[in-house]
């Protein structure tokens, strides 16, 4: 009787682990400083194939948050493939100061690795991702599968391409300052031929070339203020923001094709690149599924120069619209409708230009960060007789604590002294010392995404939080890094394998994605993750 009532089980067993199934391909789209607004104010201009058909064939999560501080695009990328904060992870900006070792340090440089695709010595590809300290889920999709599921990060930013691509990845490529596809040691000696195929097309050199025209009649872009504003940058060889854009003498001046970036070119190389490397590296063919981590820059890059009320970020976006369509008619091509999982969000969003809010009657401005922190120095080194602050960046304040010992001043009246210094400032709504995160309050909105985008070997002494709308960006165009909804609020779709059409209004966290990515592909989840699922997208 013992070994029917064995054999049975077996059996039972054996046939639920056969009905375990699995997409072909995960693709996983990031779309640097998205608004969840833009997919509704362009709605009408969009085509059938790119957004809407995501909108209308997937699932879209409309209230999904960053629930951390600050909001910048390494902390955004590595949260999202964590399901976890910084305070685990450890990203906690793009750059920071770091304490231990007393400088400035960079998210992703590692000057461990060389360059691969230029000169290994060009430090434009020195990068790797050994400051994040969890797992992602595309690492944990590797050792599920034994390695054997390829996983491969894509981006103009190297950032934005090593973080999500984690720490096992077969590949992360990035976009040199001349155009071409890079990588770094960290992941091969040389460049798959594929890839030095592609860089010898020089797509980056003719669309510079070709320059930027808008891509519609201008009558039809009526969702932006006129093309001529006062927020708005100016391209170094222009007088004024307006189309057309003579990109080739911009890189003529400078001598490289940077410039790509800050245009929607800068995606169609991404979305380019995207279809050969699953043309190429056969994603989605195997017999084990493929991970694709896609993050479209230039949308970054146009927001924070001409903000988000900009012709410029809408015909972006409108052209950003086509590259989606373009990518997913190569996936049914190549992998087949209904055998890849795709989702689609963002690192973080974006404010409003500040200075076309207070020419409108909003009693806001910018800030200058450098003159509040060399008016904070002045103030307390004619006090103190000596510089008692290592750095002021990120809204962090660093104290120079080897100083502060050396003169045997009182390190706790000193915090005091500078909160109140601050609070006289009509930018600052709350100033938090590290002993104030660390103890948190969970009636503290805004302390309670500092406590988790704040890591007290890596963050400063004290943190600043302005008060709405202000930035320390100037006058011109837009940025974002705070706990506002505005930054903080980002799209959320998902669409192809498993994924009924729906809309879900409930409130989610950013770092539910990558723990519903693994319960959707029946895999472990990301090891610092606390594992809050997207319940909707769920058998």
């Amino acid at each position: 009787m013992k070994k029917i009532v064995s054999l049975v089980f077996l059996c039972v067993t054996c046939a639920v682990f056969s009905q375990v199934e699995r997409p072909k391909l995960v693709v996983g789209i990031v779309v640097d400083q998205m608004r969840p607004d833009y997919l509704y104010r362009y709605y009408d201009q969009f085509g059938e194939g790119g957004f809407k058909r995501l909108m209308k064939e997937g699932f879209i999560f409309r209230n999904t948050n960053y629930n951390y501080m600050p909001t910048y695009t390494a902390p955004g990328h590595s949260s999202l493939y964590t399901g976890t904060t910084p305070s685990v992870h450890g990203i906690v900006g793009n750059n920071w100061f770091s304490k231990e070792e007393g400088k400035s340090v960079y998210c992703t440089f590692d000057d461990q690795v060389k360059s691969v695709g230029i000169d290994p010595q060009d430090k434009q590809g020195w990068e790797s991702p050994k400051r994040l300290l969890a797992t992602t889920v595309t690492d944990e999709f590797r050792l599920d599968t034994n390695f054997k599921g390829k996983v491969i990060g894509i981006s103009e930013k190297d950032r934005a391409a090593i973080l999500p691509a984690g720490h096992f990845a077969n590949a992360a490529y990035w976009m040199s300052n001349m155009g071409d596809y890079i990588t770094s040691t960290f992941y091969m000696e040389k460049l798959p031929q594929w890839v030095v195929d592609f860089n010898k097309k020089k797509y980056a050199r003719k669309f510079v070339d070709a320059g930027w025209s808008l891509m519609k009649n201008p009558s039809e872009y009526t969702a932006s203020t006129e093309d001529n504003t006062p927020y708005e940058e100016v391209f170094s060889t222009k007088n004024t923001p307006v189309f057309p854009y003579d990109l080739k003498t911009i890189a003529q001046k400078e001598k490289n094709l940077e410039i790509i970036k800050s245009t929607p070119y800068g995606n169609d190389m991404v979305e380019l690149f995207a279809e050969a490397a699953i043309d190429n590296e056969k994603l989605g063919q195997g017999k084990y599924p493929d991970f694709l981590a896609l993050s479209f820059s230039s949308t970054d890059y146009v927001g924070h120069a001409f903000g988000p009320r900009s012709v410029e970020i809408e015909d972006t976006y409108l052209r950003l619209d086509k590259n989606i369509e373009n990518l997913l008619n190569h996936l049914d091509k190549r992998v087949g409708k209904g055998n890849y999982l795709l989702f689609l969000t963002a690192d973080h969003a974006a404010a409003e230009n500040p200075q076309y809010l207070k020419d409108r009657g909003y009693n806001v401005s910018s800030i200058d960060s450098k003159q509040v922190l060399k008016d904070m120095k002045n103030y307390f080194q004619e006090k103190y007789g000596v510089n008692i602050f290592d750095n002021y960046s990120n809204q962090n304040i660093f104290l120079n604590n080897k100083v502060i010992a050396e003169k045997n001043l009182d390190y706790d009246k000193i915090i005091k002294e500078v909160k109140e210094w601050m609070y006289k400032k009509p930018f600052v709504s709350r100033v938090y010392s590290r002993e104030d995160i660390l103890r948190g309050n969970p009636t503290d909105y805004n302390l309670c995404l500092i406590e988790r985008g704040y890591n007290p070997k890596q963050n400063g002494d004290l943190m600043v939080l302005l008060r709405p709308q202000y930035l320390p960006h100037g006058t011109r165009g837009t940025s974002h890094g705070t706990s506002y909804m505005y930054d903080t609020n980002v799209p959320n779709i998902w669409y192809g394998w498993k994924v009924k059409p729906g809309i879900s209004y409930k409130r989610y966290n950013i770092t539910s994605i990558a723990p519903s990515i693994s319960q959707k592909l029946s895999i472990p989840m990301p090891n610092g993750t606390q594992g809050e699922l997207l319940e909707e997208i769920l058998p």
